[in-house]
């Protein structure tokens, strides 16, 4: 899939292109309305993520050239998390969907995903990410070890599919923390949290028989194992 994501915040737009390319998509960047224009009038995306508040123009003005211009892209809006005229004024103008800040980068994935399967029926469905044992179902949010159901919360579905799209990565404390619950963690002190989520998600997997694949790299954080070192 070919996505554009349009957004201004240079540190949000580079979180959602770094997680949208290693899930195997072509993701271009544009931080305003006149660059995306430019690029939605010259090359053919199968999603546009489209933020509403720009530096030089509105979000619903592109999607207005978006219909105008008969361009067959999906639109899925990101809106701020008060804006309701916003959200339906792009649902009325022809969006496909919005999310609304802030947001998990999984969940802006089964969204895109599901509009993009929405337009092509005939696509193949690919929404299973599998890595040994581990299956996990971008569409239903569902964890499976052993093709056993997993009973895991969505922030431990989240913990465990960021784990497995960074194999052989160092994730620190911070990163899983704003991965899971934005970037207001921030300014805390204290991440003990994220150990215990760590610590849930490998006795769940644990109690079906799954492999620990999760190292402490001390003083830095965790990095989950790759095949390699995985036998």
């Amino acid at each position: 899939m070919k996505v554009l994501v349009l957004e201004d915040n240079p540190r949000l737009g580079a979180s959602i292109h770094d997680f949208l390319v290693r899930e195997g998509y072509t993701c271009e960047l544009a931080d305003t309305y006149a660059k995306a224009r430019d690029k939605l009038l010259s090359v053919d995306y199968d999603c546009v993520l489209l933020d509403i508040m720009l530096p030089d123009g509105n979000g619903l003005d592109l999607l207005k050239l978006i219909k105008q211009e008969n361009i067959p892209s999906g639109v899925l809006i990101i809106s701020a998390k008060e804006a309701l005229d916003d959200k339906i004024k792009g649902l009325e103008g022809g969006a496909d969907d919005y999310i609304t800040k802030p947001f998990h980068l999984t969940e802006l994935h089964a969204r895109l995903r599901a509009i993009y399967r929405r337009k092509n029926p005939a696509a193949t469905n690919n929404n299973i990410i599998s890595f040994n044992e581990i299956n996990l179902n971008t569409d239903t949010l569902q964890a499976y070890i052993n093709n056993q159901l997993l009973d895991i919360t969505r922030k431990e579905f989240d913990l465990l599919m960021y784990f497995v799209v960074n194999k052989n990565r160092v994730l620190s404390k911070q990163a899983i923390a704003t991965h899971l619950w934005g970037d207001y963690t921030d300014n805390l002190d204290n991440l003990d949290f994220v150990y215990q989520h760590v610590k849930n998600l490998r006795r769940k997997i644990s109690q079906l028989n799954g492999t620990d694949y999760i190292d402490t790299v001390y003083g830095l954080g965790y990095r989950f194992k790759g095949a390699e070192e995985a036998q």
